[in-house]
């Protein structure tokens, strides 16, 4: 009997939509760009500081980082504002970093501590603020709630918000994604799904895992929904994207499917070697690190020199480093309120 293991198919090539980079470059302007350079620096260095706790045996549970990524939720953010309902995954560091959330905080949850961001009960996986509804640790367990968010923007008369909901590309497969695109689509809802296609669910490549090579855009048809894929390593890239996007579920009120294909750095958490793709891959893929691709063009942009980015990376770093030593010298939590805010046995 022959094998039922379907072949990997590394990255399907994606045509992506022609961008005018020198037009955006002027459009944003230089204090925009270097701002939003500084924002994915903070979550760079955010993540790389936590790892070297979670290794150090500070931080217990989950970790899952957003290395490889950052363009993404950096895009959006400038597009959107924080003035929308977010809905996120497990990965959800950088989103709360985004939406307002302190690396004090956020660390301090990481160590589990009281003046954590979830008073030390949520841990890594388990984010909030006041427009992040949350990160969620089940696979596609976000989706529902970001389509409930999408239904109250509708029922409460909002013309001029969305709701955003991030997945990755191994959440496709399951049903409550289905079934959310479903009613979304039936009762024109104004979503964003976005699928973060970073390759691989845990462990296994999405050409294991989903039938269909482009995500979003022979998906979304059978839900009478617009699809779009954008190169998730190009913060300008995401950014013309997403700003077309916006504007078309702001005029319709119809949701809309997006994937963003992308490349983690790391493994699946912290604790997976990810022995399933080689160093020359990953090699390969960090040529194309999207904090280096936006540094580049803004210094050819004559926007930036190395000695400005450099100093933005330090300053970030430094802001992490104090959060480490707030969390650490942070109470931990009294177990006689270990009860508290919970609503349900």
């Amino acid at each position: 009997m022959s094998s039922t293991v379907p072949p990997l198919r590394q990255h399907v090539k994606r045509d992506f939509i022609s961008v005018d980079r020198k037009k955006l470059i002027a459009q944003l302007g230089k204090t925009t760009l270097l701002e939003n350079l500084r924002r994915m620096l903070s979550i760079r260095n955010f993540e790389v500081r936590a790892e070297s706790a979670y290794l150090q045996g500070k931080v217990g549970g989950f970790f899952h980082s957003y290395v490889g990524q950052e363009a993404i939720q950096t895009s959006i953010y400038q597009v959107l504002g924080p003035n929308n309902w977010f809905v996120t995954s497990y990965r959800c560091h950088a989103l709360a970093l985004l939406l307002g959330a302190t690396p004090n905080e956020l660390m301090a949850e990481l160590y589990g501590r009281a003046t954590g961001n979830a008073k030390g009960r949520g841990g890594s996986m388990h984010f909030y603020t006041e427009r992040l509804l949350g990160g969620f640790g089940i696979v596609a367990g976000q989706v529902p709630i970001a389509t409930g968010a999408a239904f109250s923007i509708k029922y409460q008369g909002k013309k001029d918000e969305v709701a955003i909901c991030f997945l990755g590309d191994g959440a496709v497969a399951q049903g409550a994604f289905h079934e959310s695109l479903n009613i979304a689509s039936l009762w024109n809802l104004p979503c964003i799904y976005v699928i973060e296609n970073n390759q691989w669910g845990m462990g296994t490549h999405v050409s294991r895992a989903v039938c269909v090579e482009k995500l979003a855009e022979e998906i979304a048809p059978s839900y009478r929904m617009k699809g779009y894929t954008f190169d998730g390593l190009d913060f300008f890239h995401c950014y013309a994207g997403f700003e077309q996007v916006h504007r078309e579920v702001l005029e319709t009120g119809r949701p809309v499917l997006v994937e963003v294909v992308t490349e983690r750095f790391k493994g699946h958490s912290i604790s997976d070697p990810a022995l399933y793709r080689s160093k020359e891959q990953l090699k390969t893929y960090m040529e194309r690190d999207p904090i280096l691709i936006l540094r580049n063009e803004l210094i050819e942009a004559k926007m930036l020199d190395e000695e400005t980015y450099n100093q933005i990376d330090k300053q970030e770093r430094e802001l992490v480093l104090a959060a480490m030593e707030y969390a650490e010298q942070s109470p931990w939590p009294d177990p006689i309120e270990l009860e508290q805010d919970v609503f349900a046995p």
